[in-house]
């Protein structure tokens, strides 16, 4: 597919073209991965954060945000409810950080984890940018999944969302060198940005397919008050965003079928159904937020985010039931691997 084709499908309004574009795209997930919906538990493990990224409610400078960084403890636990309850994978998610003592604690986590489910929990983690070394030492110890978001691929786009000390070729490196360590690798974008095109979103597409990347997760920006971006707050149409999220969905699926792709909690956060849109539109990844409740609401990256008041047994009904209303089926107990990555491991072999 070219760009003027991905453009075209970003622009359809037509409710009738728009609705043939998701079930096209369903239609090909169920060929290329099924109808099995994987969880992977999500573990918000600290909201310190060395970035300051002008949309991002964790971003160092906002003071109005309480501090916290979870136990080794507190993590292991919850990882071990994630699989007990037979979630196949968790993510363990952070605010960036690059300091020895953070290296060595998620490590040592890790390396637990791996232990005490008998190597059975898949491990997906979600820490930012960090050194080679760093990334073969996580790896090493058991972590088999990365996703380090590039939010936008354009460059004039990524210097207005960053101060001047954030490198978009940084992470493009860090990408890089993810896939070569043998981390299935998975990024993502913002849609709607202040300033984005669509013109922009074909680029990010077509760029997830030139990469080669395993998994996506990509959803609607969604304003945080305590940041610059909140300046926009009136010029965000969040409806706009949604939709323009459940294309970008659709169309991915189309051009890359068989890697895996994020309903994420974002498209819940403008609308109930979200999630399940998200799925209907080609996605087959939920990432259920499994932390303990006492830590969510300093967690917010975006205003609005679902599930504050919510224990991990409450997430794990509701979203039951939301999945068993569209006609899908968890794959509990399974990593559900993206079969794009597991297609390119074997033929290296």
């Amino acid at each position: 597919m070219k760009k003027k084709e991905i453009v075209e499908l970003l622009s359809l309004k037509e409710p009738e073209a728009v609705r043939s574009l998701y079930e096209r795209a369903y239609a090909t997930k169920l060929k290329t991965v099924g109808n099995k919906v994987y969880f992977r538990g999500i573990i918000e493990y600290s909201n310190i954060c060395t970035k300051n990224c002008y949309y991002c409610g964790i971003r160092r400078e906002n003071q109005k945000n309480s501090r916290y960084e979870m136990s080794s403890k507190e993590v292991i636990e919850a990882g071990l409810w994630a699989f007990e309850n037979r979630y196949g994978s968790v993510v363990i998610q952070s605010g960036e950080r690059n300091d020895k003592q953070f290296v060595d604690k998620i490590k040592g986590i890790i390396k637990e984890l791996k232990t005490l489910t008998s190597g059975k929990l898949g491990i997906t983690l979600s820490l930012g940018e960090q050194s080679r070394e760093v990334f073969e030492e996580w790896y090493v110890a058991g972590a088999h999944r990365y996703l380090l978001r590039i939010e936008t691929t354009n460059p004039e786009l990524y210097s207005k969302c960053h101060p001047s000390d954030h490198s978009m070729l940084k992470r493009l490196d860090c990408l890089r060198i993810l896939k070569e360590i043998g981390y299935q690798t998975g990024t993502g974008v913002m849609i709607g940005l202040p300033g984005q095109t669509l013109s922009h979103l074909a680029d990010d597409i077509l760029f997830f397919r030139d990469f080669d990347i395993d998994m996506i997760g990509m959803g609607p920006y969604v304003i945080h008050q305590e940041t610059p971006f909140s300046r926009y707050k009136d010029k965000v149409d969040h409806e706009e965003n949604l939709q323009l999220s459940l294309k970008m969905i659709a169309i991915t699926r189309l051009i890359m079928p068989d890697i895996n792709i994020a309903s994420t909690t974002a498209l819940q956060a403008i609308n109930p159904q979200g999630r399940e849109m998200g799925l209907k539109a080609g996605a087959n990844i939920i990432m259920p937020v499994i932390t303990d409740i006492k830590y969510r609401k300093s967690y917010q990256l975006y205003n609005n985010k679902p599930c504050l008041d919510e224990n991990s047994d409450m997430c794990k009904s509701c979203l039951e039931g939301r999945i068993a209303t569209i006609g899908e089926e968890i794959g509990y107990s399974e990593w559900g691997d993206s079969p794009h990555f597991t297609g390119r491991k074997n033929d290296k072999v």
